[in-house]
């Protein structure tokens, strides 16, 4: 049962990480009938789904890694590298002022609820301007905000804040705004994840991790991250975001709805270890 229960996890994340419906309010469901889970077993299913989107990107990344002598290249890294470095240095702003929400049913059920009714006006508004594809530094700077305030809000989904925020900005073509926030999300999660698991080694906590439980746990989700990131991809093409708002405000009901009876934490109670390493919550601080 441990095994199937960390591939349900593994799946969990695969799904909700890049899509626009928030991983952290999913975990916190999921670890209630499946398990807390440790700070080390969150970095790894999280660590799966940022190599799917590498190896999905990996011939746009080589494009601008290899082509940077092309002056478009070298405009659309220097954005994503602008993006980044805003990301960073709010985040560690962020941390040092010790500002944060808890992880728990109430606070993320409304993020969820207010970023559904948000992913709606931002579809109605983008479909009133000319779908342009470019992507300028006005854009670059708020989608680099924009990866702050989903950490520092959990259940917002650092996704769908990027992916809004460059659409209402001046990216109305929804395929650019998606490659764009994906892409300055892989540098961003990787440096998350990279500073957690640096801290989890340095406290000995991951000496007692069941391997075999995040080996499944890691391939599972790297699998299942890289089909529901190729099937996005495919759907924005001719499909809105519309069916992610709803989803979000009906999750985000039931989840008000679960914490009210108590079958979930609500405000104050004990945090699901498993929501600790979700949406850049390693940037900005534990």
């Amino acid at each position: 049962m441990e095994y199937i229960n960390a591939a349900l996890l593994g799946v969990i994340e695969g799904i909700t990480e890049f899509l626009p419906i928030s991983s952290t309010g999913h975990l916190i469901i999921a670890e209630q009938w499946l398990g807390r889970r440790s700070d080390m077993f969150n970095i790894v299913i999280q660590a799966g789904a940022i190599i799917a989107v590498t190896i999905i990107y990996w011939r746009r990344l080589m494009d601008l890694l290899l082509g940077w002598r092309e002056p478009k290249n070298r405009l659309y890294a220097a954005k994503l590298i602008v993006a980044f470095l805003i990301t960073a240095v709010l985040g560690i702003i962020v941390k040092k002022l010790g500002f944060e929400l808890p992880e728990n049913a109430t606070p993320v059920a409304w993020a969820l609820i207010i970023g559904g009714f948000w992913m709606i006006f931002a579809e109605w508004a983008a479909a009133k301007k000319p779908p342009y594809t470019s992507i300028t530094w006005f854009v670059a700077i708020l989608v680099g905000i924009a990866q702050v305030v989903a950490g520092v809000f959990p259940g917002t989904s650092r996704s769908g804040a990027t992916i809004f925020i460059a659409m209402l900005a001046g990216t109305g073509s929804r395929v650019a705004a998606t490659e764009f926030a994906f892409l300055v999300g892989i540098p961003t999660m990787y440096a998350a994840s990279g500073y957690e698991l640096v801290r989890t080694i340095r406290d000995g906590s991951a000496a007692n991790e069941d391997w075999t439980s995040l080996a499944i746990a890691f391939v599972v989700s790297t699998v299942v991250a890289f089909v529901a990131v190729k099937w996005l991809l495919s759907y924005i093409q001719s499909n809105r975001f519309t069916a992610f708002a709803i989803y979000r405000i009906i999750f985000g009901v039931l989840l008000l709805g679960l914490a009210a009876m108590n079958y979930i934490p609500q405000d104050g109670d004990a945090v699901p270890a498993g929501a600790a390493a979700t949406e850049l919550r390693p940037v900005i601080g534990q």
